[in-house]
């Protein structure tokens, strides 16, 4: 769902002194200066582009504190990476949006056609205070959470063991039982670089997956495109293993069904969320605030039932580290590893073409 859209009237300058405030407010000073008319950022409006689901608890963990230091009101505009990217591309260089929240393969495709601006710690000074992984200088802009690529199992048909190696999508015994997702899917470029490192040279080494994937195709139930399908699936007990994120998993292992995740013993990859800046925004000094108080420690901190963190000084919620296994909360030391920008648009419309072709089409 979209928040009611808010506008204010005067563009604020001064970033610096609204993210000293920000800085105030966040370390339990009881400073209230920067709220209300008193904010630097007062009366301005910074409209904030993200995803189309999760978007009430933003407003509540997120919007609604940034507003309280600031005085300044966020807008905030919701629908898929592909639908907002493509407002962008229309835009003309006027975008009326100043901080996008995007994933890292339509980051990447955004900057290659030079949609969106740098901006460094003198802009955002809590970019210092990232871990290093979060701060890739392959994107314009850095990474406020992450997603980590793995299988998630019925536990009481797969042992933990089956479910984190590779060949258990081979198993004639689960045919019909299991599903894959679209390379269209966030869960599907890792899924393929991690069968290409696995079975191939590395993790674009694409034919090698696309030959594996390709034979297994026929005992695939499924090529989903998003998680619902998934949660469907696994719960209603018609697949017993799939390759997916962890964003949406703790839940339902909550939920008491028989339900695990896991981390593949080999080809681990993961995705950013990323925060991007437009070319031409509106209101340059309130994203830079904005994108500031996202990766505060505060904000980070109220993120976490949802959100894996990006700060060292920021420990993921139980229900995350409970299902990463050892070293949980350092994706690095998990084993975990971003892919190339540069790799992945390069070759994205025909890796995509391919997979149509020679997996899912078979």
């Amino acid at each position: 769902m979209a928040i009611p859209k808010l506008r204010g009237g005067v563009l604020a300058a001064g970033a610096t002194a609204a993210l000293l405030t920000l800085t105030a407010c966040g370390s339990g000073s009881g400073s209230d200066s920067g709220s209300g008319e008193n904010g630097e950022l007062a009366g301005s409006t910074i409209v904030v582009s993200t995803f189309p689901f999760g978007v009430e608890d933003f407003q509540t963990n997120i919007v609604e504190p940034f507003e309280r230091a600031t005085g300044a009101k966020v807008e905030i505009d919701s629908g898929s990476n592909a639908d907002r990217l493509t407002q962008l591309q229309l835009s003309g260089g006027s975008p009326g949006v100043d901080v996008m929240l995007i994933s890292d393969t339509f980051a990447a495709l955004g900057q290659e056609q030079d949609l969106f601006q740098r901006f460094d710690a003198d802009d955002v000074p809590n970019l210092a205070e990232l871990n290093e992984f979060a701060v890739d200088d392959a994107y314009a802009g850095p990474a406020y959470t992450y997603q980590l690529n793995g299988i998630l199992y019925r536990s009481d048909e797969i042992t933990s063991e089956e479910a984190a190696e590779w060949s258990l999508f081979e198993d004639p015994a689960l045919a019909g039982k299991v599903a894959l997702p679209d390379i269209s899917a966030t869960a599907g470029q890792l899924t393929v670089s991690g069968i290409a490192e696995a079975y191939g040279s590395g993790p674009y080494d694409v034919d090698t997956a696309f030959s594996v994937m390709g034979d297994w195709a026929p005992d695939v139930l499924q090529f989903y495109t998003s998680t619902t399908e998934v949660s469907n699936l696994i719960a209603q007990g018609e697949i017993l293993a799939v390759p997916t994120i962890i964003g949406f998993v703790p839940p339902l292992v909550a939920s008491g069904q028989p339900i695990g995740w896991i981390p593949p013993n080999e080809g681990r990859y993961m995705a950013t969320n990323r925060l991007m800046i437009p070319e031409g925004a509106p209101n340059l000094e309130g994203a830079y605030a904005f994108i500031d108080y996202m990766l505060s420690q505060e904000a980070q901190e109220a993120s976490i039932a949802t959100d894996l963190p990006v700060r060292p000084d920021v420990t993921a919620a139980p229900s995350f580290t409970g299902l990463m296994g050892e070293n949980a909360g350092d994706p690095v030391e998990m084993g975990y590893r971003t892919l190339s920008p540069e790799e992945i648009t390069a070759n994205r419309n025909d890796w995509v073409d391919r997979f149509a072709r020679e997996v899912s089409g078979k």
